[in-house]
Parts: structure tokens; C-alpha cells; sequence
């Protein structure tokens, strides 16, 4: 697809497409074409009357050659005719080069609204709500195999309109593994689109999802989620789950174990993980080990599991020794991310999943480090559209990492930069230390312990101390002593013969991993950055 895709409304007679499509172009400044009006200009007939003269074959041969000829530009909106993407071979023409939407009304509406016209050739004047029905029934089926629904009933066409915008504005990422590929969708108000995206991946209309939230996500987001499951054809059942890190434990496991088997989900069932990294990580082991393996898709509602616990297929759960030491690969049939959501975070989990999102632009894109320290931890920026591109950017960094490396053998231990301490802090704290902001103190260490092994100038050590402070992070470690810091780090899953490997920046945009960095270095530069001395 181009930089320009087209955007092409289609839908039933009387769902607004002409209407709604002109409104779209104007905003846009693009070049509006409705179907319907440019084959009667071709033809030099009326629909009916091409009906009428030549019948319905002919008027399907100039649907064809005109999609054929439009799938070829680009930057266009189309309105589509009810009938111009039923034959496969158009849908996927115009979907070559363009956004394919599907405008929907309820069949009373519709009835109401094309009333007795008589330029429908398709309707029997005679039985309008028999014929309405019928042919919808033809068509339902191919409306919805379209990637996007809108519902037209009853609505302001201001507020459609802005459906469309959100749709055609937003992102989708692929990520590539060894089983084959899954989207990740990132656009402010996609949420409501959730069962369009699970259906255009394929997942069987029918199939059983178990809903796994908690009782904080859940009352804002759940019914939101579930309505758009159910209305793309999904039967749905929730699991809710107690929140926190400190219950990413396998006797929450088993909670979401026994509410599959309770709705008698089978492995073409599936689970979504609609919450934080905690949720997701819970929902994704639970779905990759019952029935060993079904389907999972994530919905992360925060910025920590937007930029990074959602993708890359790593699930898993705390032991009391340590953190994330049980656990199993699961790619996702696809991630939506929804900014909108984070309208209702933190001030101080924002600030956690800015800290990650940094992390990313030390270890490949140096303007996005530069990018995020100019812009506010506040609700107003990053639940706006405007965040999505900073979301986008910071996934394209992880997406490189983990297509290349997918099980962690080797270039992806660079996205464990600041987490050998910093996951030790986060077991000492007993979890009360939110994941990011123990990363950000991470990340200081390993700095500083480049700089002490001449990998990296000490400049470094002030930009990136300097950009954690700005975004209101900690870069003190708490006042552990040495001994118990470095013992919780013995239990970390990144060690190997006993031994830290450490990931150690070098400049921006350059880390290198591996490292086995003498304890005396990390003695000293955990003392310096507030840690207590042995007993």
C-alpha cells in the first residue's frame, strides 16, 4: 500500500456512503468519486436505466473495470456502491491501495430511509422491506469479511466523520515470526473496533473469547470491549483478575484456567488480555499452556504495555524468588492499541512507560529519546492521536529486535537494557516499585558501569540521567544494602553461570549486551548512586 492509500466507504443502499464519503474528501482536501455517478457519466445512462436497457451484468462489468482502474491511484475517497465489493476479486483490488470501510445501519433504519425511491433497480416496489431483506442477507456475508464497520444509525454525520478519521489515521504495524505474522493496530479510538480487527484476523465468527481484565480496567473499558466482540459475531465470557505485580503468580493462573473450562472453551477459542503488562503477561502464559495453546490477543491499556510488555510473545509469571521465572513464548493473533485508554492512567504509570519507551531510544533511535523529552507526562498528550507516532516509533524499535531474534538467543538481550537491577529493585520493593521507574534507575547503573569500562564517554551518563529527571523519574537507587541487591540479582533469568550479563550503552542509538562486569565496578556504582554498604 502507498504512503496515499484510497479510502473506500461502501456498505447497503441508504447507509450514508455518498454523503458521508463527500464530507471525508472535503475535510481531507482529497478527490471525492462516487461509483454510481461516474459510471452513469461513462455510460451515458442512468443506473436504472443501465438496468433496465443492458441488465445487472452489465452494470457489475463497469463496477469491475472502474475498481480495476481506481485500485491503480491512490490519495482518492470512494464511495463505493452496496454491491461494488461483494465479488472478491474487487474487494481485493481496492484493498491493494486502500482503507476499506464498511458504513452499517440497522435494516428499519434503512427501510425508513430509501423508502419508495425509485432509482433502486434491486428493490421490489411491491415488497420493499422483503426485498431489503433478502438482499441483505446475500450481502452480509461479504460485508463482513471488510476490515472496518461504522454503525450510521442514528448518528450526526459529524460524528461518523470522525470515525472515519480516527480509522484512516491510525497505525498497523506487522510483526513477523516463525509461525507467520500478527498486526498491531495503534490509533486513538480503536478500542470500538476491537471485533473488526479480531475477525480480519481470521478468528472464526462464533468462536467463544474469554475477556481477562481486572477490577480496575475492567469497569472502564470492559463493556466497550465486549460490545464490539459480540457485535462482530463473538461469544464472550470474562475472567477478572486481582491486579498488581505482586499477584503475576500461577495461583492467578489458574484462576483464568478454570473460567476457560468453565465456558468450555476449546483451542479455537481464545483470550484477550485487556489490561497492563501484569494482565497481559497472566492472560498470554494461561492461553499459551491451556489445551497447549489457544488463540490470545492483546488489548494494552497501559503506555508500559503499549511500548513493550504486549509484543513479542514473551508471557509469564513471578516466583517468589524471582521475577517472570515461569513462563512460555505466545505471539498474539494481533495487538490493538488505543492511546484514548490511557486517559485514565497515572501521572506515575505514564511516567513508567515513558521510561521504557526511553529505553528504546538508547538502544536503536536516538530522536526518539530526543522526541520524549520534550513532551509532557500528562493524560491531555497521551491519550491523544498525536501520541500514537511516538507509541508507533518506540514499537518499531522492539518489532526490529524481536523479528530478528524472537526467542532471546541473542540481539534481543539488548531490550533488557536497566534490567538486571532494575528487576531486582523491583523484588526488593515486593513489587511496590512500579516496573519503569525501577528501569530508569537500571538504566543509570548500566551507564554508569559503561563509563566505568570505558565503553561509553561520560557525557552520557549526564544526557540520560538528565532525560530521566525531566520526565519526573528517579535515578537514585533506593537504600538497599549491596549485599541484598546483588543477591536479588543472582534470581534474575538473564544470568548465566552464576554470572550477571549485563546490556551497556555505549551512545545513543548503540548498546552492545553480554557483559560480565566485575563486582567491584558494580559495588561502586551502586553505592554512588545511593545504595548502603554492607552490614
Amino acid at each position: 500500500m502507498t504512503s496515499h492509500p484510497n479510502i473506500v466507504l461502501t456498505g447497503f443502499m441508504g447507509v450514508g456512503k455518498s454523503t458521508i464519503g463527500a464530507r471525508v474528501a472535503q475535510q481531507l482536501d482529497r478527490p471525492f468519486i462516487d461509483m454510481d455517478v461516474e459510471i452513469e457519466a461513462r455510460a451515458g445512462l442512468s443506473i436504472a436505466n443501465i438496468f433496465s436497457e443492458n441488465g445487472e451484468d452489465a452494470f457489475r462489468e463497469y463496477e469491475r473495470a472502474l475498481c480495476l482502474e481506481l485500485a491503480n491511484r491512490e490519495g482518492l475517497v470512494i464511495a463505493a456502491g452496496g454491491g461494488t465489493l461483494i465479488p472478491i476479486e474487487n474487494r481485493e483490488a481496492m484493498a491493494r491501495n486502500g482503507i476499506l470501510i464498511c458504513l452499517t445501519c440497522t435494516q428499519d433504519e434503512i427501510i425508513r430511509r430509501v423508502g419508495t425511491s425509485p432509482t433502486r433497480p434491486l428493490v421490489n416496489q411491491e415488497n420493499i422491506q422483503a426485498s431489503l431483506a433478502s438482499l441483505w442477507g446475500a450481502r452480509s456475508e461479504a460485508y463482513a469479511a471488510l476490515p472496518w464497520h461504522i454503525d450510521t444509525t442514528h448518528r450526526k454525520q459529524e460524528d461518523i466523520v470522525d470515525d472515519v478519521l480516527r480509522l484512516i489515521h491510525a497505525d498497523c504495524l506487522p510483526v513477523r515470526h516463525a509461525g507467520g505474522s500478527y498486526p498491531i493496530h495503534i490509533g486513538a479510538g480503536l478500542l470500538p473496533h476491537l471485533g473488526d480487527a479480531v475477525r480480519a484476523s481470521d478468528l472464526p465468527v462464533g468462536t467463544t473469547i474469554l475477556v481477562v481484565s481486572n477490577d480496575i480496567v475492567y469497569p472502564l473499558y470492559g463493556k466497550t470491549t465486549i460490545d464490539s466482540l459480540k457485535t462482530a459475531g463473538y461469544d464472550v465470557a470474562t475472567c477478572l483478575i486481582p491486579d498488581g505485580e505482586y499477584n503475576k503468580t500461577l495461583d492467578t493462573v489458574r484462576l483464568v484456567y478454570d473460567a476457560l473450562a468453565e465456558h468450555n472453551i476449546d483451542r479455537h477459542g481464545a483470550v484477550v488480555g485487556l489490561g497492563g503488562g501484569v494482565t497481559g503477561d497472566i492472560a498470554g502464559f494461561a492461553a499459551a499452556s491451556y489445551l497447549r495453546g489457544i488463540n490470545f490477543i492483546q488489548v494494552p491499556t497501559t503506555l508500559l504495555a503499549m511500548v513493550d510488555a504486549s509484543v513479542g510473545g514473551k508471557t509469564g509469571v513471578d516466583l517468589p524468588s524471582g521475577k517472570n521465572l515461569v513462563g512460555a513464548f505466545k505471539q498474539p493473533n494481533l495487538v490493538l492499541i488505543d492511546p484514548q485508554v490511557l486517559a485514565t492512567l497515572g501521572i506515575e504509570d505514564i511516567r513508567s512507560g515513558m521510561a521504557e519507551a526511553l529505553k528504546h531510544g538508547v538502544i536503536a533511535d536516538p530522536a526518539l529519546f530526543e522526541a520524549l523529552i520534550h513532551e509532557p507526562a500528562d493524560h491531555a498528550f497521551w491519550s491523544s492521536q498525536r501520541a500514537s507516532a511516538l507509541i508507533t516509533r518506540a514499537l518499531r524499535v522492539k518489532i526490529a529486535v524481536v523479528e530478528e531474534d524472537p526467542f532471546e538467543k541473542g540481539r534481543r538481550a539488548v531490550l533488557n537494557l536497566g534490567h538486571t537491577l532494575g528487576h531486582a529493585l523491583e523484588v526488593l520493593s515486593d513489587y511496590t516499585l512500579r516496573h519503569g521507574h525501577a528501569i530508569a534507575i537500571g538504566l543509570v547503573a548500566a551507564t554508569r558501569i559503561a563509563v566505568k569500562m570505558t565503553l561509553s564517554q561520560p557525557s552520557l551518563v549526564t544526557t540520560i540521567e538528565g532525560a530521566l529527571q525531566q520526565l519526573g523519574l528517579e535515578i537514585d537507587c533506593p537504600p538497599h544494602t549491596v549485599e541484598e541487591i546483588e543477591h536479588a540479582m543472582m534470581h534474575d533469568k538473564k544470568r548465566a553461570n552464576r554470572q550477571h550479563r549485563w546490556v551497556l550503552p555505549q551512545s545513543l542509538g548503540h548498546v552492545t549486551s553480554d557483559h560480565i562486569v566485575p563486582p567491584s565496578i558494580v559495588s561502586e556504582v551502586l553505592l554512588s548512586m545511593g545504595a548502603r554498604r554492607n552490614r
